[in-house]
């Protein structure tokens, strides 16, 4: 455990990283209150060079994840100084949810040129690997997050920045502009800095996020919550955003909306929600601040919000260890046909949410993957894996 008390996540650390990270913790977070609609500026997309682009962002918003997706990125962990002597674990286990997705569609996995044979061993004739120098395997926020539009399709960079500096990035910090160049994708330069496993948008201009992950001097400084959500209006084409405190400085994304809380369809929230005995945790904190405001909060349509509670499993009942253990069945992949979900080993836990996606997504065929390695690090699927919408027909 490191003097910042971060559980999430074995990472590599510099000084300068600590001291800045350090600080951010210094400030607290803001109230949770759902947004009204607001107008926000306008912040102009570039090609894949950099090159400004006179299509307004405007004119781009981003898609429901159920929505059909082209291919699904997934990126190889690289480091052995982040993930010890379980990097090899970890590599297996991001194999298995490649394999999974591409039951349903095109996976392309980036990994570091001097390790994609190995990925590609790994991973099966049936996942596409290319060249492409990453880190480690968080794509969801590495990655652009990809918005349509009637100019059709453009990839967002959010300015990643190893989650306010926690981990080393020189090569995730250029995923994103590299993947979009390689693919002559449209790219929008964010005017803020953020992960895209901090937005969750339900495709009809409602957004759920937390302001610990946003609203942080680690990724904003000097920047109202105000002034980001009128750039997130922008960037993303919405005209509502739910806003829950979150936790800051007790896990590395400052507790990301992914895990917390999704869109199952418009008007649909699934929550996580801790088991009768968990302690009090990160998330059990998160998940009674985010039922709260959901109990109160409406759409950008004007709607009341639906809640399903989805239970974490047991802790004395799952196959993976560790502090760092994400155990949260919420950070799951919606792809074309499927749900991919962590499997845990709590069988009567497993069992039970896995009738609940069901239940929520009757068209699609529900998969569960162990993911203990992944997990033990503090992440899950969603984390790992960033979908490339079909472009919206003009």
């Amino acid at each position: 455990m490191s003097q910042l008390d971060l559980t999430r996540r074995t990472l590599l650390r510099s000084g300068p990283a600590l001291a800045a990270a350090a600080a951010a913790l210094l400030d607290g977070c803001g109230s949770a209150t759902t947004s009204a609609p607001s107008d926000g500026p306008s912040v102009g997309p570039a090609g894949p060079t950099g090159t400004p682009s006179p299509a307004p962002a405007s004119a781009f918003a981003m898609p429901a994840e159920w929505q059909p997706h082209t291919r699904t990125f997934m990126a190889w962990p690289a480091l052995e100084e982040v993930w010890g002597d379980q990097l090899g674990a970890v590599g297996q286990d991001i194999a298995r949810v490649a394999q999974a997705v591409a039951r349903f569609e095109p996976v392309v996995l980036m990994a570091r040129p001097d390790q994609s044979a190995g990925a590609r061993q790994l991973a099966g004739p049936e996942v596409e690997v290319i060249d492409l120098q990453v880190d480690d395997l968080w794509a969801r926020d590495t990655g652009p997050t990809f918005v349509t539009g009637a100019p059709g399709l453009a990839g967002v960079d959010l300015n990643f920045n190893g989650w306010g500096n926690k981990q080393t990035h020189d090569a995730d910090g250029q995923v994103a502009r590299e993947l979009l160049d390689r693919y002559g994708i449209r790219r929008i330069q964010a005017p803020l800095t953020a992960e895209g496993g901090a937005l969750e948008v339900d495709g009809e201009g409602t957004l759920m996020a937390t302001e610990s992950s946003l609203v942080n001097p680690n990724r904003n400084p000097g920047r109202s919550r105000e002034q980001i959500e009128a750039d997130l209006e922008a960037l993303l084409g919405v005209q509502r955003v739910i806003w829950f405190q979150g936790v800051a400085g007790k896990d590395i994304t400052d507790c990301h909306i992914d895990a917390l809380a999704r869109f199952a369809e418009p008007g649909v929230v699934v929550l996580h929600r801790p088991g009768p005995d968990t302690p009090p945790d990160i998330w059990s904190t998160a998940s009674g601040q985010a039922l709260q405001v959901l109990q109160g909060a409406t759409d950008a349509k004007g709607r009341t919000l639906r809640i399903v509670e989805l239970t974490e499993p047991d802790f004395s009942r799952i196959t993976g260890r560790g502090d760092d253990f994400l155990a949260t069945y919420l950070n799951y992949y919606v792809v074309n046909g499927g749900v991919i979900m962590p499997k845990f080993g709590d069988r009567a836990a497993d069992d039970r949410a896995a009738g609940v996606l069901a239940d929520l997504h009757p068209d699609r065929e529900v998969v569960q993957v162990p993911i203990d390695a992944i997990a033990a690090g503090g992440g899950g699927i969603h984390c790992s894996t960033q979908q490339q919408p079909v472009a919206a027909a003009t």
